[in-house]
């Protein structure tokens, strides 16, 4: 089963109407996305804590890392630059952090609160190699912009 976006967006819109509790915003998005195609072995949220340090937050799937600092890996690198991180090998990535062996690709989106701060980062991890493409980058920023930078001020997706 391969995710439908617009179907997806709709669903999370309803979900977190009037919501504004952060890790709750997470855990529902984390388990609605996981859920909506195969290809997600892992999907879920790495919170900025502190200085240059992301711990786990809500997530779908096997166990995770607990603290990765923005230095290392793939989630650490979408912290650090606030850009997309769409990595087709993790082996190929250089300093990826294996939490679970059995990830072979990954993508990890940044997510800004209205102000434009980061807040955490978005993570999806598959067993399958050269698992995602510019339709899920695009796809899933919208809805995480929706969520936690728009929808608080009453905002539409587009």
């Amino acid at each position: 089963m391969r995710v439908n976006y617009d179907d997806l967006s709709k669903t999370i819109v309803s979900l977190t109407e009037g919501e504004d509790d952060v890790i709750s915003l997470m855990a529902t998005v984390a388990c609605e996305v996981h859920h909506s195609d195969d290809r997600f072995d892992w999907t879920g949220f790495y919170r900025v804590t502190g200085p240059e340090t992301l711990k786990i937050g809500p997530y779908q799937g096997g166990h995770g890392c607990l603290v990765i600092p923005f230095s290392r890996g793939v989630c650490g690198a979408a912290a650090r630059t606030q850009e997309p991180q769409l990595v087709p090998d993790v082996d190929a990535f250089p300093g990826h952090i294996a939490c679970a062996s059995s990830t072979r690709s990954e993508l990890v989106l940044p997510v800004c609160d209205k102000n434009g701060d980061l807040l955490a980062v978005f993570d999806i991890d598959s067993d399958q190699p050269d698992a995602f493409d510019e339709t899920d980058v695009t796809g899933l920023t919208s809805i995480l912009k929706f969520v936690f930078e728009i929808s608080p001020n009453g905002g539409r997706l587009s």
